[in-house]
């Protein structure tokens, strides 16, 4: 296995820019993993593919405003990206500026508007004095990784200096931030959003709850190695990076209710897909139950030749090539599978990646 072998060519127009309106109304490839046989359908037709006594799995994860815009004594102008909290004060960054060494204070900008814009500059001339939150640079970390401590906590300001981190793909400026959240986003803690769940709607999730379709929740705070591409040619070789997650009692208890019953185990998403085979994995006496409750990090990485142990639908986007997402739902699906079937979405016009269209994978 290569990470060549997860590779494929996306035309630029194929990236969805902006979200569909409704949420509702994007596409929806529906692909029949055991046949390959895919249909073309709208999102909101998901309905026809889930059963009563399936259990549908989302992910509550809310993105936080984790782009804060800073300046040096100096005028230098900083852009942090805040990735995971190691505790009220501290967090561990992406750092974009000039000699950014440990030591360096930054003062954080108090407006949460863009600072390239010259008008940006031009308003705040770099001057210490209109600052009231600064950060300092405690530890290197890897690449442009930093460790930073800031003199308050910054979730409480997070209203005034924070931006909404869009994938470096997208371009387009979002006019609404909420539509890069889930419509039942409720835990604050991620840096990106689990972009399966964009595209339903309260009404959806209402018919499907009326039609018998059971729901429960997990928590799975997004980081941005979620875009990070597979560099090493042995895919078994790249690291991925942890990522915090919950499975409640309650959830726990609807899933072994669910399988006991011989209903589907139906994922949103390739977050909600870890978690719950996260925790599977943790269980390995027979006399335990499928699931449990969990609370802590997850660094579980899905290739092909795994075995899923909980899921037996998955709903999901179109991924980066060569990203461990890819190799997730080829896993899942087949590589095969998965590769003609985005071969298809391209011909056929489907939109690509966070803002794009759908599939349900049978």
């Amino acid at each position: 296995m290569k990470t060549s072998d997860f590779d494929y060519h996306l035309p630029e127009s194929s990236i969805a820019q902006t979200p569909a309106e409704p949420r509702d109304s994007s596409r929806l490839l529906v692909l029949h993993r055991d046949t390959g046989d895919v249909e073309h359908r709208v999102f909101r037709d998901v309905s026809l593919f889930l059963q009563p006594n399936d259990l549908l799995i989302l992910n509550q994860t809310r993105v936080i405003p984790a782009r804060i815009f800073a300046h040096k004594s100096t005028g230098g102008r900083v852009e942090l990206l805040l990735l995971r909290r190691r505790d009220s004060l501290t967090w561990e960054s992406l750092v974009g500026g000039k000699g950014l060494r440990v030591g360096t204070k930054v003062n954080v900008d108090m407006e949460s508007d863009d600072l390239s814009s010259p008008e940006g500059t031009n308003r705040r001339n770099g001057k210490s004095g209109d600052f009231s939150i600064q950060a300092e640079i405690i530890e290197l970390l890897e690449g442009s990784e930093r460790l930073i401590r800031f003199s308050e906590p910054i979730e409480l300001y997070f209203s005034k200096v924070g931006n909404v981190p869009l994938p470096p793909y997208i371009h387009e400026k979002l006019t609404d931030p909420e539509r890069y959240q889930t419509v039942y986003a409720k835990e604050p803690g991620s840096a990106a959003a689990p972009t399966a769940g964009l595209h339903f709607t309260p009404q959806l999730l209402d018919e499907l709850k009326a039609k018998g379709v059971n729901i429960a929740y997990v928590t799975l705070h997004v980081g941005l190695d979620t875009f990070a591409p597979v560099n090493e040619e042995n895919p078994e070789e790249h690291k991925i990076h942890s990522e915090w997650c919950e499975l409640p009692q309650e959830t726990a208890d609807a899933i072994n209710e669910t399988r006991t019953r011989g209903g589907r185990v139906v994922a949103v998403g390739t977050t909600s897909v870890r978690t719950l085979e996260s925790v599977a994995q943790m269980l390995t006496a027979d006399s335990q139950p499928l699931i449990a409750a969990f609370t802590g990090p997850t660094s579980l990485y899905i290739l092909p030749g795994y075995t899923f142990r909980v899921v037996g639908a998955m709903i999901t986007n179109f991924h980066l090539p060569k990203s461990t997402l890819l190799m997730l739902v080829s896993a899942f699906a087949g590589r095969e599978n998965i590769l003609e079937t985005y071969t298809t979405a391209v011909q056929e016009g489907y939109r690509f990646y966070s803002f794009g269209d759908a599939m349900i994978i049978l």
